[in-house]
């Protein structure tokens, strides 16, 4: 499958041109530093504006293991890697996510400052039409991990180059105090990885959009 590349207003109108009765789970996925959050909030508010309280965000982030788990498992300094996240749990919510069986649903945010996901920190609302599933791995070609694909009505991967990537999570951690050798740990430890991992080893999606165009 090749790609179309459009942009985020083409997003909006393609989704609103075909209306359903059901509820459509439209993946986010890309790699760390892209810009899937700021991206996320922006379709809903566009999607919401031109209809009603029509969309709402289910984020992947949510379902990180705790520090304790990860820090029992010897995996806290790989934290965002895709064994660090409760895989299953996460399938098992876009599933009932999916059902659309009327009732709310009570999701998990992953709070950045705290480093830890809040439980039941949004609800999705029983007639909310469109959700958009954000993530990194949504389109990891991995076990366990391709098989959330085929639950998704719509897929959409935002790109940019590796560069703008790796200058975005620098000043990420930057902001957080991260600086010298705690810099190149997590950077080099940790996000590159997982970025590369994504940028190179993720199934094609629907649409592309690009997140580092002027």
């Amino acid at each position: 499958m090749v790609s179309e590349t459009i942009t985020l207003p083409v997003l909006v109108d393609r989704l609103l041109d075909q209306p359903s009765a059901k509820r459509r789970l439209v993946a986010l996925a890309g790699p760390p530093g892209v810009g899937k959050t700021t991206t996320a909030d922006l379709l809903k508010s566009m999607l919401n504006e031109r209809q009603g309280d029509l969309a709402d965000i289910l984020p992947m982030d949510g379902f990180h293991f705790d520090d304790l788990v990860l820090n029992a498992r010897g995996h806290r300094p790989r934290k965002g890697a895709p064994h660090t996240f409760d895989l299953l749990g996460f399938r098992a919510t876009i599933e009932r996510v999916k059902r659309d069986d009327g009732s709310d649903i009570a999701v998990p945010v992953f709070d950045r400052d705290l480093e830890i996901a809040r439980a039941g920190a949004r609800i999705i609302a029983g007639d909310t039409r469109i959700v958009v599933v954000e993530g990194n791995y949504l389109l990891l070609d991995e076990p366990g991990w391709r098989d959330l694909s085929p639950l998704f009505d719509v897929s959409v991967k935002l790109v940019a180059d590796e560069s703008v990537l790796e200058a975005r999570l620098t000043q990420r951690w930057k902001g957080y105090g991260y600086e010298g050798e705690a810099m190149v740990a997590k950077m080099e430890g940790n996000d590159l990885p997982n970025m590369r991992l994504v940028v190179r080893n993720s199934l094609p999606a629907d649409y592309e959009i690009r997140s580092d165009a002027a």
